[in-house]
């Protein structure tokens, strides 16, 4: 078998994760698994977990892209606007998927897991417009949002 090049490797790696981070939005990580992945992308499970021996690679790799996803659904002109769109965010389907995934990372004991700069960057964001208020606002939010999730999946039991 000849060997692949590395421009073939690296598109190779690329439908994986550009896969990996679809599936995270819309049935969530959980769900999504090498089976999901290979059926979706024509790549065998092995050739799947050559790139990423581990399920939690796809998050240490996809971390910056599902930070930056869910951020473009937050307004920071103001802090009643972030708010506002905190709130509108619980309403769209894969960001409020982001919001779960991030909640349920927090209490990861993967190390790997533990060092994912999403949530932060989301908080570093609002301090850099807000100052400490931001940050405030962020936490509010945050943990607004546990409870809002947690009532929610018990209502739904």
């Amino acid at each position: 078998m000849a060997k692949r090049s590395r421009v073939e490797t690296e598109l190779t790696v690329n439908q994986i994760l550009d896969e990996a981070f679809k599936q995270i939005l819309t049935i969530g990580f959980e769900a999504m698994s090498y089976t999901t992945l290979s059926a979706a992308t024509g790549i065998s499970r092995t050739g799947i977990s050559h790139h990423f021996p581990r399920k939690t690679e796809f998050l240490v790799r996809l971390d910056e892209r599902i930070g930056q996803f869910f951020i473009e659904g937050l307004d920071f002109s103001s802090i009643a606007r972030l708010k506002q769109s905190w709130g509108a965010l619980m309403q769209h389907p894969e960001r409020k998927a982001v919001l779960k995934l991030f909640l349920s990372l927090s209490s990861s004991a993967d190390d790997n897991i533990k060092t994912l700069k999403s949530l932060n960057i989301v908080r570093d964001t609002a301090v850099a417009q807000f100052a400490e208020a931001g940050g405030q606002c962020i936490e509010q939010l945050i943990g607004n949002s546990v409870l809002t999730l947690f009532n929610h999946e018990q209502a739904t039991q």
